[in-house]
């Protein structure tokens, strides 16, 4: 989801000069060109793709999504099994090391468990509290005993952050040292980090799985502005970048040097609305806000038509996607009268955005104009995106485009993130609806498919009813990289399988 530097001008300038000096050396070594810089190496202290998608090869879990993201399979854990009444999981760990050479045991992976459950810092908390105990019966092997039987449970183990730590180097470094050079699970090791800049990884050597990765190292690059981005890899400075914009995918086809990878995605991009502001609190503002809107015009014109309208906050094509789900149609009139009607005319909000992304500041500007016609006046705050999440979470904003990508195969990870969270306020934007968290929570316990999957079709409707946020559209991941890169792979999920690349 989403540091950048203030000035476009500058980023572009800067992003030269940093890039150019690295790349002597750097045969073996993939570099990314990316947005934003990371936040933590902390797993359970961000809900960020920035971290995610790093975590996902400096740790690995006990439990992987395979690359067509469809399917769970062994990591960390070699094998499993299940007690016939769904409450005990008994998994067998593999004969592993961290990168400090140290063995990987079973106790880690209790202690890593128990971590993102009980922690204060934990986001992800409320996805855990269903395990009653975590604990090593030997060296290698977990006992998992559940509260009650949970549908996602295996799925949520496969979630980055869930992601197997060092319980010997928590417990010595503290938090804050390990969250900035931690001690690594999976394939690559943070070299170092420069805040703002860039993280350098190299291959780990103790990775279980090192016979299989190619590369010396990887170094995640900071660079802004989506275009200088994109002239950093045609001009060879960068081997990859991510978070192509829609406008330049027809160009950089073009080019002979390139390819441009179209992935399938679980992403969606929403309208955030801070329910706690004022006349937001009230249902039928929401309401108005969603009918003010044309996700179809958004579609046209940022997307070039690679997205497509959303209606539900469950991504198309994910387990329990209800396509028959509540689609308001533009109509500011109807919009107008809404807010009349709620004692809110002349509405006027603080629209949230982040400078230098361009998809993110052509969508600002189309829905300013498209609220105007509502008589709705939306201010634009262009942030520093290092800034933009901050204000996000602290709630200091009224309106803001975000976007989410699934990180297991259930539903249950979004929904409870976003409808049935007390810890991160609903992911920012202060929803409350006691019956929709009640629910969050049953459907979390369901075991049958059938009514598991007649639950989430009546949460999309309650959260389309109540406009929680408000859905725009679904769209691919989109990167390039250079011609000489062989297997740069995302999954649905957001994965990247760098143990998998090659640079020639």
């Amino acid at each position: 989801m989403t540091n950048r530097w203030k000035s476009i001008g500058l980023a572009a300038l800067l992003a030269g000069l940093t890039l150019s000096a690295s790349y002597a050396e750097a045969a073996g070594v993939l570099t990314i060109g990316r947005r934003e810089d990371s936040t933590t190496f902390d797993p359970i202290k961000t809900a960020q793709n920035i971290d995610n998608w790093v975590f996902s090869n400096v740790y690995d879990v006990l439990i992987r999504v395979d690359k067509t993201g469809t399917k769970l399979e062994p990591g960390l854990a070699e094998s499993w099994t299940v007690s016939d009444d769904g409450l005990t999981y008994t998994f067998k760990i593999r004969d592993a090391k961290f990168s400090d050479g140290s063995p990987l045991t079973a106790e880690d992976a209790a202690y890593s468990l128990l971590r993102i459950r009980d922690d204060a810092a934990s986001l992800w908390s409320d996805s855990y509290k269903v395990i009653d105990m975590a604990v090593a019966t030997d060296a290698r092997t977990l006992t998992i005993k559940l509260k009650n039987p949970s549908a996602p449970f295996l799925s949520t183990l496969a979630l980055p952050n869930a992601s197997v730590i060092s319980k010997k180097g928590m417990e010595s470094l503290g938090p804050d040292a390990y969250a900035e050079k931690p001690i690594a699970s999976g394939a690559f090791v943070v070299e170092e980090w420069r805040r703002g800049d860039r993280v350098i990884l190299k291959k780990n050597p103790n990775f279980w799985q090192a016979d299989r990765v190619k590369l010396d190292g990887v170094e995640w690059i900071s660079v802004p502005d989506d275009n200088a981005r994109m002239l950093n890899v045609q001009a060879g400075e960068l081997d990859t970048a991510i978070f192509v914009p829609f406008s330049r995918v027809e160009e950089l086809k073009k080019d002979p040097n390139l390819n441009v990878d179209i992935d399938a995605s679980t992403r969606e991009d929403h309208l955030l609305i801070n329910h706690a502001h004022g006349a937001l609190g009230k249902k039928e503002v929401r309401q108005a806000l969603d009918l003010a809107i044309d996700k179809k015009a958004i579609v046209d014109t940022v997307t070039f038509g690679q997205g497509t309208v959303a209606n539900s906050y469950i991504p198309k094509g994910a387990l329990y996607y209800y396509a028959d789900n509540l689609q308001r149609p533009y109509n500011p009139e109807k919009a107008k009268e809404l807010l009349a009607a709620a004692g809110a005319s002349d509405l006027t909000l603080n629209y949230l955005v982040r400078a230098g992304d361009e998809v993110d500041e052509q969508t600002a500007v189309l829905v300013q104009q498209q609220l105007q016609k509502a008589g709705i006046t939306a201010n634009l705050q262009k942030v520093d995106p290092s800034q933009e999440w901050d204000m996000t979470v602290a709630g200091d904003y009224d309106i803001s485009v975000n976007y989410w990508t699934n990180d297991i195969l259930d539903p249950d990870q979004k929904t409870t993130f976003v409808l049935g969270h007390d810890s991160n306020k609903n992911y920012s934007t202060n929803y409350k609806n006691e019956a929709v968290k009640e629910l969050v929570a049953k459907a979390r316990l369901e075991l049958d498919p059938k009514k598991r999957e007649a639950m989430y079709v009546d949460l999309q409707k309650m959260a389309k009813n109540d406009v929680n946020w408000i859905d725009l559209y679904y769209s691919p991941y989109i990167n390039v990289s250079r011609k000489n890169i062989e297997n740069f792979y995302q999954n649905p999920l957001g994965r990247f399988f760098l143990e998998d690349t090659v640079k020639n």
